[in-house]
């Protein structure tokens, strides 16, 4: 063991040799000032054709009362958050109904990964340093990026705040709080700095304090109930340092420190509620990333990462040791090289490797029957792509290749694999107006067993498979501008069958006892629609409107004897519907969210006592922002869950009622 940690500690010091080898110091550029023009028009927003997309920037953050990324991206058609309840809440994302370990994390274009479980918790992630957040179905459009970007179902995408400062202003520092209901106690504070022309740096920090106790009505009765053990202490430190000659050649270092002391509320069942359970988290990562186009056509982007994760779980549930105490440390190196090149103007190809070494360790407060075995994982994926356009028509490919070699050091390792995924994406303009596109694509894609399917106890079935899916998508796109009332209508739709094969299962036995196996196949067939527009309500007073519709029939067709046979598979509502509505006045901002989401099951069997009711829930907010001095300061009021509402989002979960949030953010 000792060896493999040298050789960790090393891999940083090579890493920094690679990067530090890819790029030279640049004489000092001139600086000009230009004079600043004011344009007071309305963006129409940017809407992705060839692969479908959702975004939402900065801007929009406070009209959604969004508090985390997760809370962000609730609206997305074709999204369903599993929430746990509360300020310290675990939340993970599930789009179109291929659940969490389907859908990538991108952080600046680095993977959030997890080998442990598969699963990235979105309720971490601050949205303080985020300048936007886009969600993927199939890949990101763009070829020149890492392997890992090609090697999902859908790729969220992370995008933090960098600093584009003059010399007139050098440096910008935001400062702000955030407190409310369950006794909230958020400050953060962002510091961005202009070192010269060619050097900056910002630096984020945060602290989450919240006692977590919220009221709620029992499933049972519908009496008042209070909800405890769901407190959270965290911090968070995110650094970046910038080098940047200009648009076509520049270097990034990139710090994270994540440490969080969170209460996990038990499960409320048959009017008693389970003991509550403890997790802390200590998470660290630094990555790089370098990146050079030359005139000539290439296209070199350059990353490389080093993370390590601690994970703590203690449960006073009793078993034959009194309580459940858990220790996880999981650590990763990682480099990726990705070339393209533009043959003609409508033609480019590009070629990424990436490599990767993933291990795992573990101890317990009991000795299982099947001690840890240590595993470690090298992954090699390749991946060819090409973009290539032909008068209206535009045809992307790509081919990846994913190489895994498994090894323990106690026990059985599961098999290496060797599997291409092939994808194949198309977007045509039928007529001559560009504001009307049809699009479609397929890809072949899978994800390989964690190392808690594969080896944790009482699983250990170091046998699985990787579970495949095969994603067709049909769909069209719609933008017009306009100058009447209207500012700009957007319109998209999308039609889409995922074909889920070797479905790892997860199956409880008892108390003390489960199994994971390979015994399942799923067809999920659904529509995602989405409509936003802008309004001149009167002179000085606009308005818009979103609305995300989706529906989702996912099935399970395993075995056509088995009960559940053609059933929902859990925890996938077959209608869901967002609105988000608001009015600006200058200053003055007044946002109304809704959501809606049809019953669901949580477990397969579908039967009318594993119900979970669906509901409708609606935020609002009133944001002001106004000058002290010559200080930009923002102050905004937040009311979640208006009407009070009842409802669960995960079985003996339940959510809080009426909450509220006030903050205040000055900029100097």
């Amino acid at each position: 063991m000792q060896r493999k940690l040298n050789r960790f500690k090393a891999l940083p010091v090579f890493i920094a040799g690679v990067c530090c080898c890819s790029f030279a110091f640049a004489q000092t550029d001139t600086a000009k000032k230009l004079k600043e023009v004011r344009v007071n028009t309305s963006p129409i927003p940017k809407v992705q054709t060839i692969a479908p997309a959702q975004q939402i920037s900065a801007g929009d953050f406070e009209r959604y009362n969004a508090f985390n990324v997760a809370d962000a991206i609730r609206d997305f058609s074709g999204v369903n958050i599993k929430d746990y309840g509360g300020v310290g809440g675990l939340k993970t994302i599930s789009v179109r109904g291929l659940g969490a370990n389907h859908t990538a994390v991108l952080y600046d274009g680095v993977q959030m990964n997890d080998a442990e479980n598969g699963q990235i918790d979105l309720s971490k992630f601050n949205l303080q340093n985020v300048q936007e957040i886009t969600l993927y179905n199939g890949q990101p459009p763009n070829i020149c990026q890492t392997a890992r970007a090609f090697s999902a179902a859908s790729v969220l995408s992370i995008k933090t705040i960098k600093p584009a400062l003059t010399a007139d202003k050098p440096y910008l520092i935001t400062a702000g709080i955030k407190t409310g209901s369950f006794g909230l106690f958020n400050p953060n504070l962002q510091w961005q700095q202009r070192v010269n022309n060619n050097w900056s740096f910002i630096i984020n920090s945060y602290i989450e304090n919240a006692n977590g106790r919220y009221k709620y009505k029992t499933q049972n009765t519908g009496a008042d109930s209070l909800r405890t053990g769901a407190d959270i202490t965290s911090q968070q430190i995110d650094g970046a340092l910038y080098w940047t000659k200009n648009d076509s050649n520049k270097f990034s270092l990139h710090v994270n420190y994540y440490n969080s002391d969170r209460g996990i509320p038990g499960a409320v069942i048959d009017y008693t509620i389970t003991p509550p359970g403890r997790l802390w988290n200590q998470d660290l990562f630094i990555q790089t990333s370098y990146e050079r186009i030359w005139d000539s056509g290439f296209h070199l982007l350059l990353n490389s990462k080093v993370s390590k994760g601690y994970l703590h779980y203690f449960s006073p549930f009793l078993n034959a040791q009194g309580n459940i105490d858990q220790h996880f440390t999981q650590r990763e190196a990682y480099l990726s090289a990705a070339l393209s090149y533009t043959i003609l103007p409508n033609w480019e190809v590009s070629y990424a490797v990436d490599g990767s070494l993933n291990d795992l360790n573990t101890h317990y407060n009991f000795i299982p029957a099947t001690p840890f075995p240590i595993p470690t994982r090298f992954t090699l994926l390749n991946v060819l792509a090409s973009n290539y356009t032909i008068g209206r028509l535009h045809l992307q490919g790509s081919l990846l290749n994913t190489n895994t070699i498994e090894s323990v050091k106690i026990g059985k390792a599961a098999p290496n694999r060797n599997i291409y995924s092939p994808t194949l994406m198309a977007s045509v303009q039928p007529f001559s107006a560009s504001n009307f596109q049809l699009r479609g694509f397929y890809k072949s894609i899978f994800r390989n067993p964690t190392f808690n399917d594969l080896y944790y106890e009482p699983v250990v079935n170091p046998n699985l498979k990787p579970e495949f899916v095969k994603e067709f998508d049909l769909g069209a796109t719609y933008t017009k501008g306009l100058n009447g009332f209207f500012n700009y209508v957007t319109f998209t739709v999308d039609a889409y069958y995922n074909d889920v094969t070797n479905k790892i299962i997860f199956i409880p036995h008892d108390a003390y006892n489960s199994s994971v196996t390979n015994a399942g196949k799923v067809d999920i067939k659904g529509i995602d629609a989405g409509l936003k527009t802008q309004v001149n309500l009167a002179p000085g007073w606009t308005g818009s409107l979103s609305a995300n519709y989706t529906f989702q029939h996912a099935i399970n067709v395993t075995n056509p004897t088995d009960d559940y046979y053609l059933n929902q598979i859990p925890y996938t509502p077959k209608h869901t519907l967002a609105l988000n509505a608001g009015v600006n006045h200058g200053h003055l901002g007044i946002y109304y969210n809704q959501v809606v989401s049809s019953q669901r099951y949580y477990n397969n069997n579908n039967d009318p006592g594993d119900n979970i009711p669906g509901y409708s829930v609606s935020d609002a907010s009133i944001v002001y922002r106004f000058l002290t001095g010559r200080l930009p300061l923002t102050t905004s009021f937040e009311v979640n869950n208006v009407f009070n509402k009842s409802y669960y989002v995960i079985q003996s979960y339940p959510m809080p009622g009426r909450s509220y949030r006030i903050s205040l953010q000055i900029t100097i």
